[in-house]
């Protein structure tokens, strides 16, 4: 167990994280976490079906066409972003209970609440790409300072290749928050691209749902067949 533990101790990371003071481990925790989030992220996103958008567009079709049924049957049940959006907004215009304002604040209100769920933990990566520099600075000049406490008490039997060693353990720092701040920073570029288009998807295919609703002689036709 001993050796184990000896071998353990003796990795690269974990020499690293010695070497580069209290502030290395929380950057370490501040790394598990961006990629944490970066996995969560990509997994909701396709759950959403955030790429995805077959569905919806054969719906729009079909409605274009004047087969409002064929039209819900496409998306219905589907948990793709697009086709709970393309379904509210057929369905609440099919319902007699809502006119046409209430339809769009209807679809509005289920396509805020879907990009409001494909922002999540955007604002932990915005923090993890704003501090992580931050502590690794920190550490770096704590380091330093006691680099230079070290250079004080040595007065004139001072070694410079101690000076030098601890200047370089306090670099180590400001590079491993670097290298965290970095890879959060793409990703939450990325998350908000992907965010961005999908709205602006939302946006178009519910106009496209709203301009080419079937007439209304049609739709209480429909109504009243239900």
């Amino acid at each position: 167990m001993t050796d184990l533990t000896q071998a353990f101790a003796s990795l690269p990371v974990m020499v690293l994280l010695r070497d580069g003071g209290w502030t290395m481990w929380l950057i370490a925790v501040l790394a598990l976490a961006t990629l944490a989030v970066i996995l969560w992220r990509i997994v909701a996103l396709w759950g959403m079906g955030a790429w995805g958008g077959v569905h919806s567009a054969r719906a729009l079709e079909s409605w274009r066409q004047g087969q409002p049924r064929a039209a819900l049957a496409e998306v219905s049940g589907r948990p793709s972003v697009r086709a709970r959006v393309a379904y509210a907004a057929m369905a609440t215009q099919i319902d007699g209970r809502f006119d046409d304002e209430g339809a769009r604040e209807e679809t509005q209100r289920v396509a805020r609440m879907a990009l409001s769920r494909s922002r999540g933990g955007l604002r932990a990566l915005e923090l993890i790409a704003t501090i992580a520099p931050l502590l690794g600075l920190l550490g770096t000049v704590l380091g330093m300072i006691a680099a230079f406490q070290v250079l004080q008490q040595s007065g004139s039997r001072a070694d410079p290749t101690a000076l030098a060693g601890g200047i370089w353990e306090a670099l180590l720092t400001t590079a491993a928050g670097m290298a965290v701040a970095i890879p959060a920073s793409v990703a939450l570029s990325w998350f908000e691209s992907v965010s961005d288009r999908l709205q602006t998807d939302l946006e178009d295919l519910a106009t496209r749902i709203f301009i080419a609703a079937p007439q209304p002689g049609a739709m209480q036709r429909l109504r009243a067949a239900e």
